[in-house]
């Protein structure tokens, strides 16, 4: 029996939530910490917090924003957004983050990052953020909500991200993100078997069957889920109750 971790991914803009289509387009849905304190309660397995305008706007991490969410659940908490330096992971954890979630500066400047903090805080603590966009017969990475190229292959990013001591990867598809219509079973897939370290899967989920199809085609070790639940079409506990009843949960 597959037990796929259920996570609840929270964009921020702060001071808010919101919900972009393809990375762009915001509608603001919620705070983060009454968002996490209400998924945390529906029995969320874990929260990502991602500040998706830190790096585009090269402004610092908004530390009080992450200890805020933090303070609100007991479950792991995955943090990220403009994280630059070993000073930055430090800050995330003593601000609550359990995980650190980093793409920008480790795919345009700096991927020895990725080693660096994996020596210092642990593998399970460093998860490389991709962000994955459609070239021709594969995929690209990009950065800052998809709008600027990476210029590395998502698998050999992957592979190479896990080499360097990464503990997980949060793959997101830019072509998928906010429609609704299902992820991008293809690329997850791809992923998840070209590595040994735990995948978390978002982007696409507009249905429960597209969870339950994207659980049993790639096996992800999450899938992380937003405007299904920020829209209030399902709760994480109706979400888990159907994955048991079709077996893919305990």
């Amino acid at each position: 029996m597959l037990d796929t971790r259920i996570i609840v991914k929270l964009d921020v803009k702060p001071p808010f939530v919101v919900k972009p289509v393809h990375f762009e387009g915001l509608r603001k849905v919620g705070s983060p910490s009454e968002l996490a304190s209400k998924y945390y309660l529906q029995g969320a397995d874990e929260i990502f917090y991602i500040d998706i305008v830190s790096s585009l706007y090269r402004r610092g991490i908004l530390f009080e924003e992450i200890e805020n969410v933090a303070g609100e659940i007991f479950i792991p908490f995955c943090a990220g957004g403009g994280v630059g330096s070993i000073d930055d992971y430090s800050k995330m954890f003593h601000h609550g983050a359990d995980k650190v979630v980093i793409n920008t500066h480790a795919l345009q400047n700096d991927p020895e990052i990725i080693n660096r903090a994996s020596e210092i805080f642990g593998s399970q603590a460093v998860v490389v953020n991709i962000e994955a966009k459609k070239l021709n017969k594969g995929w690209e990475c990009y950065t800052d909500c998809g709008r600027i190229k990476g210029k590395k292959d998502v698998l050999d990013w992957a592979l190479e991200s896990a080499e360097r001591g990464a503990g997980e990867i949060l793959l997101q598809s830019v072509d998928a993100d906010g429609r609704r219509k299902g992820f991008d079973i293809e690329l997850a897939k791809k992923v998840v078997s070209s590595t040994s370290i735990p995948v978390v899967v978002a982007s696409g989920a507009g249905s429960l069957e597209d969870i339950k199809a994207l659980i049993e085609d790639a096996g992800p070790s999450g899938v992380a889920i937003s405007s299904l639940l920020h829209y209030d079409n399902f709760s994480v506990k109706e979400i888990k109750q159907y994955l048991k009843k079709e077996g893919l949960a305990r």
